[in-house]
């Protein structure tokens, strides 16, 4: 076998495909990348047996066809120091000694054959819920909820993203039970009805691979989900069971309103925090009509701080209590100017939602409060 590949279009491929690489495998043959060549394609590929990832480029020179691999750390670590021009991969169908030259070197190794790869069963087409949406409403989806997904293992069904696909939107849903978002977008619609738990690693390698692809065709099965761009195929497993009906624990009837200026709630909060102790990080709200006062301390080291913040508050006075890390956390996604929080009594979750919508979208989330002793 023989090709040729710009340096830099190849490792922006193995750079992608490589997301799907444990850093520790049971099979040592997962540390390497599956190279395909047929005709004048390349076909690149990762696996953990899970999640399968293949990306298809276009290459020159070719001859021959067939498999092998090559480890995945030494060609993203070549190819990264590599000059920004064509590169020839030489492949000794006999032996599988690979030369890779270029105009000032060459670099002799050894591959595997191709065919000792272990194969994963793919997803089964046949009955599948099809349904194809753009990367846009894909990236936001993730983007906006994969910050609250659950890391219990005792709770598998939270260590996803639920994507719960009706016939004119998606909505996107996380929770950490602590914690709970839900985002809707409508950018495209799919068609079509069904739902699933994306789970964390497949939904990180999403995001990060199909970025700048146009649109995602999505295959949906009992046990799998496929996503197929121009450029990618991902396969992965679901998480079996079902997701908590999250519409119920989203408070229906909060009467009082704080609005607050997003960005300098943000660096209060995170003022007070430092004073506060670090193990919980509470930090108490003390409402009173348009007033808002954060409080944090650490009687282990005699500390405290409290910090007055500009606010609209229209309910009764309240002291409620809520960690500054997911404060923090969930004003960072909300991008909007003001953040609106609904709330009813210190013992009662708060929806966060922004003070504006985007188009065809709509985010929400939920947020307990902490027990504060006065």
């Amino acid at each position: 076998m023989k090709f040729n590949v710009p340096s830099k279009t190849l490792l922006s491929f193995v750079s992608a495909v490589g997301k799907v690489i444990n850093t520790k495998n049971a099979l040592t043959i997962l540390n390497n990348f599956l190279f395909i060549l047929e005709g004048d394609t390349l076909t690149v590929k990762a696996s953990d047996m899970e999640n399968s990832l293949m990306g298809r480029l276009e290459v020159t020179e070719a001859e021959g066809s067939g498999s092998f691999c090559l480890d995945g750390h030494r060609m993203v670590d070549l190819l990264k120091e590599m000059p920004d021009q064509g590169i020839t991969f030489e492949i000794d169908d006999e032996n599988m000694e690979v030369k890779i030259t270029y105009p000032n070197g060459v670099y002799n190794t050894m591959a595997i054959n191709g065919v000792e790869y272990p194969t994963v069963e793919p997803t089964e087409t046949e009955g599948a819920v099809n349904f194809v949406c753009s990367t846009e409403q894909v990236m936001k989806g993730i983007e906006n909820t994969i910050f609250a997904v659950g890391s219990d293992q005792l709770r598998p069904q939270m260590m996803g993203i639920l994507w719960d696909v009706k016939p004119d939107r998606i909505i996107f849903v996380a929770t950490d039970t602590r914690k709970l978002v839900r985002y809707t977008n409508a950018l495209s619609a799919p068609g079509c009805e069904c739902s699933f738990i994306l789970p964390n690693k497949a939904a990180t390698v999403i995001k990060n691979v199909f970025s700048r692809e146009a649109e995602v065709r999505v295959s949906v099965t009992e046990k799998s989900i496929l996503f197929e761009s121009a450029s990618y195929t991902f396969d992965c497993r679901v998480i079996k069971g079902s997701f908590p009906p999250y519409d119920r624990v989203i408070p229906q009837n909060n009467p009082y309103s704080l609005t607050v200026d997003r960005l300098s709630f943000i660096n209060a909060v995170r003022r007070v925090g430092v004073f506060g102790d670090g193990g919980n990080g509470l930090v108490k709200f003390k409402l009173a009509p348009d007033s808002l006062t954060l409080r944090a301390q650490d009687n282990s080291y005699g500390t405290s701080g409290w910090e007055s913040v500009p606010c609209q508050y229209d309910g009764n006075e309240m002291l409620i209590g809520f960690s500054a890390p997911w404060l923090i956390e969930i004003f960072n996604v909300i991008n909007t100017p003001d953040v609106t929080m609904k709330l009813m009594d210190p013992g009662r979750a708060a929806v966060c939602l922004p003070s504006e919508s985007e188009p065809e979208s709509e985010l929400l989330i939920v947020l307990m409060p902490m027990s504060v002793i006065e």
